[in-house]
């Protein structure tokens, strides 16, 4: 039986099926260690963090978003023991939105910290995650991640809905309204729009 709910797939005639994409453990393991390294080009001591800021908040937002639409739940699902951490992630990930709202160079280190304690937090979830659900779970979860981050904000939002259902109806069309703004004030908003990406 499996350990994440999740929609069944059609009967496939293959033994061994395997669908195609990227695990949920190793896209969030990469997300963060390109966070990290964005963070220490925006607070190291020759950084220009003004030119990142719109990309960091940006990438977060977006981060943030497909967690708790996808890898939060799941991990509750698994792990029912973890439940109070992941309500305490759901929290700290508000509160992390919260600060990137009035993000600039003199409030850049507090959201550096909020970060590196999110990346262990949710990193040690991964792992407990990884260790319980099969690779076709983390694949399939992997998938719609990617497809929650592609339609999420990219601009924080602290106050909309954190947990299925209500967040997977409403960031989207936050989402698009983001969009819409981005494109208006031509603001970047991926890593790869940064002069030196990181590369995780």
């Amino acid at each position: 039986m499996s350990a994440v709910p999740l929609p069944p797939l059609p009967p496939t005639p293959e033994e061994g099926y395997r669908p195609g994409g990227r695990s949920i453990a190793d896209i969030v393991d990469r997300e963060h260690q390109q966070l990290l390294e964005l963070l220490t080009q925006l607070d190291g001591p020759d950084a220009t963090p003004q030119e990142g800021l719109p990309v960091l908040t940006a990438a977060l937002s977006r981060h943030l978003s497909a967690e708790e639409q996808y890898l939060l739940p799941a991990v509750r699902a698994a792990l029912p023991a973890a439940a109070e951490r992941v309500d305490a992630e759901i929290d700290a990930d508000a509160a992390l939105l919260a600060a990137l709202k009035g993000l600039t160079d003199e409030t850049l280190t507090d959201v550096v910290a909020r970060v590196r304690r999110h990346v262990d937090g949710v990193g040690a979830l991964v792992a407990e995650l990884r260790a319980v659900a099969s690779e076709e779970e983390l694949i399939r979860l992997g998938n719609r991640l990617e497809i929650a981050e592609e339609a999420a904000p990219t601009r924080p939002h602290p106050g909309t809905p954190a947990t299925p259902p209500w967040n997977r109806i409403v960031e989207p069309a936050v989402g698009v309204v983001d969009k819409v703004l981005d494109a208006v004030t031509r603001r970047p908003t991926y890593l790869a729009d940064l002069p030196e990406p990181p590369r995780g």
